[in-house]
């Protein structure tokens, strides 16, 4: 195997954490469910803000010096993190929240297709037709629990695929910044902390977490909206950003299969068909990767 492409699939591996991550949204925020959507995105999004700066003094690196960056990149990284969280959130309150986060989970399949605009990328059938099997996947997933588009909710629906698009449109974009280091990540996720906070206050009211709250709240930061961020810049700078996009699939099936352990959820044959949907999918968008490995081999 060539070094370059041990690079891009360690790279994508490390990537790929941020998925698994991902997959314990749900559980952590279900044990932080009383805490208003602003207020927790915020301190969650504090904890990452302080375990990036920890990360930087551990590293011998100056924290002022990842800041100072174009505010061009400034505006793509806090408007990626905190622009998807906000459209998202709105579209939770316009519409009914399983068909929200149905639409919401175009975004794997977008990075995909916006991927053929990166300078030197090619897309090929097999990437769309994996992205398109991991979407499928999702919707057998999630059409048991009830799925119905009421027009009345249009606006609402709007918003969920304005939400996949920004995010889309970020991990994308992230990869024309390559230069910017993975550390600034951590300033984002301060700025968008605080954009958190003044929306909590300016729309919520005050929740103080019980100790399972805090809890949550902690878990949240560590991993699915902390470290996750970390690893996924990496990811989608130096890694192959379409099998990236196919396996955030994975993400939305993961949960509930987490849920099932935990109690909330039930085994169903749905499950199943969507496990082979999801997992196919990304053995077919990452084609490249292992079919240039058995071919050098």
């Amino acid at each position: 195997m060539s070094p370059d492409l041990a690079a891009v699939r360690r790279a994508t591996l490390i990537g790929g954490t941020a998925v698994l991550m991902w997959a314990t949204l749900a559980l952590l925020a279900t044990w932080a469910s009383a805490i208003p959507p602003f207020q927790l995105t915020g301190m969650a999004f504090a904890v990452a803000f302080l375990i990036g700066l920890a990360w930087m003094a551990l590293q011998g690196r100056s924290p002022l010096a990842a800041a100072r960056q174009r505010p061009a990149v400034w505006l793509l990284g806090i408007g990626g993190l905190f622009g998807y969280h906000l459209v998202f959130f709105m579209a939770l309150r316009l519409a009914p929240p399983v068909e929200t986060n149905l639409i919401n989970y175009a975004w794997p399949l977008l990075i995909v297709v916006f991927s053929a605009l990166l300078p030197g990328e090619r897309l090929r059938w097999w990437h769309v037709a994996g992205a398109a099997l991991g979407l499928l996947g999702v919707v057998v997933l999630i059409s048991g629990r009830g799925v119905a588009f009421d027009p009345g909710f249009a606006l609402g629906y709007g918003a969920a695929m304005l939400s996949a698009m920004i995010w889309a449109g970020y991990s994308v974009l992230s990869r024309r910044i390559g230069a910017v280091p993975t550390e600034t990540v951590g300033w984002f996720c301060g700025g968008t902390a605080l954009l958190s906070l003044l929306c909590h206050l300016a729309l919520e009211d005050t929740v103080v977490p019980d100790a399972a709250g805090w809890a949550a709240v902690a878990g949240l930061g560590l991993g699915p909206v902390g470290l996750a961020f970390f690893v996924w810049d990496h990811g989608v700078k130096r890694g192959d950003i379409r099998a990236l996009g196919a396996f955030a699939y994975a993400a939305p099936l993961l949960s509930t299969l987490l849920l099932i352990a935990f109690g909330q959820g039930a085994l169903t044959p749905s499950v199943g068909a969507a496990c082979a949907l999801i997992v196919g999918g990304a053995i077919l968008a990452g084609r490249d990767l292992w079919a240039r490995r058995a071919a050098r081999a």
